[in-house]
This record gives C-alpha cells, structure tokens and sequence, in this order.
C-alpha cells in the first residue's frame, strides 16, 4: 500500500515580489516548517496585488493540495486585499473578527490607539478563524483548517507557523543525506536513474556546480524513511567507486 503524502501550497502575493524590490524568504521558510510536519510543499504561485490574480491562485491550488498558505497582504493599507481576495474566492463575506478586534485593542492601546487603518487588520473572510500572532497583535487567519493566511513579514509569519505547528495532518517527514562527486552529472546520469529505480520512495535531486576550475554536484536522496536513504546513498557510493570517481558524504 502506498503511502500517503500531504501536500501544500503556496500564494505569494504581493508587488513587491514581483518587482525585485523585496526577496522572498517564506518559501524555504515554510517549506523547512512544513516538512517537519511531515507535509511536502508541492508548488508555489507569486501573483500581484490584483484581486481576481489572487481568486484564480487561491481556487486553483486549494483544489489540487491538501493544504494552502498565503503570505502577504493582510497589513493596513490600501492594497493590502488578501482578505477581500479569499473572501471572494469561498463566496463569503468579510467582517471584523471579534477576537482581533481586541487583540488589536490591546496591543495599540500604548500605541496611539485602534484607528480605521489599524481595524482593517481584524477583518476576516466569513467564518474563519485566528492564527496568534505574539509580535504585532495582528494575527493571521485559518479556514477550515486548510488555508491559512499569513504575514509577509518573514519573523511574522514564523510565529504564526510556530502557533500552527502539531495542529496540521502530515505524514512522516522527509529525510535527505548528500553525496558530492567532482563530475559533471551528464556522465552519470544513468547510474543516478538507476540507483533511484532500484530504491523505492526515493527520490535523487543532482545539484551541479563549478568551483576550484572543476565541475560537480551535489546529489541529495530524500526519502521518508533513513534505512531506505541510507541503503540507496551507499549503493550511489559504490556506483560512483566503480566509475572510478570519488564520492563525498556529506556533499561538497
């Protein structure tokens, strides 16, 4: 019987992506998270601050994973539309969640108080519910427990994934081991297919680079169990001895 693997997505959404103004760094950021829960971040979307962009994405990607995350968008600003955005793709309204309304209260009550601008950040799609958030009182949202939309602010969205880790179904995490080899990987590219045919759950990933004036690459074996990653690197190992090239464990 196969195993069963639980995938997730991602929605980026913001112009600031897509202009090269800011770099990304949630997707290793959740993906690191999400494999610990034993979940695979099977693809990502960065789409614009356009609604309908971010409706097409949301749809699409919640239909085919078992879960999705968003980051971005949920500030108080102007084009801060997520909320709107999934409101309109599950066809509910948007209000103001009682809940981060004070929350909300508590953490501007020092701070200048709760204005209009600020308010916007406790309006939630219809039925949702809260993601804690202990740095800026703003939390996130989740929605039938498989979307969650997060802040874009990378520290931000790691406390709202640290409130959400053990609450997510997973499998078993996936586990990797490196072998580095000073060769190009189109010399050995059959061996690599068949070292990956002949472990089952395996999947082989071939890195190149060029350093020192030499060309290699790095081969990282995934898998969701260590006798099986550990069995198909030393057969890698051995392939590699008999082609008369060095490996590295470990990787270069």
């Amino acid at each position: 019987m196969d195993e069963r693997i639980w995938t997730a997505a991602l929605v980026v959404i913001g112009d600031e992506i897509l202009s090269g103004r800011t770099q990304d760094k949630n997707i290793a950021q959740l993906a690191t998270w999400l494999n610990a829960q034993g979940i695979r971040l099977a693809e990502v979307r960065v789409v614009a601050d356009v609604q309908p962009a971010i409706v097409e994405a949301v749809n699409q990607l919640r239909a085919r994973n078992d879960y999705l995350f968003t980051t971005g968008g949920i500030g108080p600003t102007h084009d801060d539309i997520t909320v709107d955005a999934i409101a309109a793709a599950l066809g509910v309204p948007v209000v103001i969640h009682p809940q981060a309304r004070a929350a909300l209260e508590r953490y501007y009550a020092t701070r200048g108080g709760l204005n209009e601008a600020r308010l916007r950040m406790a309006r939630v799609p219809g039925g949702a519910d809260l993601i804690p958030n202990r740095m800026s009182g703003a939390p996130g949202i989740r929605v039938d427990d498989n979307l969650f939309v997060l802040a874009g602010v990378p520290h931000i969205a790691a406390q709202m994934l640290d409130a959400l880790t053990g609450e997510l179904e997973g499998g078993r995490p996936l586990l990797s081991r490196t072998v580095g080899c000073w060769v190009p990987e189109s010399e050995i590219a059959d061996l690599l297919g068949a070292v990956e045919r002949a472990h089952e759950g395996v999947a082989i990933g071939s890195y190149p680079f060029f350093r020192e004036g030499r060309v290699g690459a790095n081969f990282v074996i995934r898998a969701t169990d260590q006798l099986v990653v550990d069995a198909c690197a030393e057969a890698l190992i051995a392939g590699l001895s008999e082609a008369g090239r060095e490996a590295v464990d470990g990787g270069i």
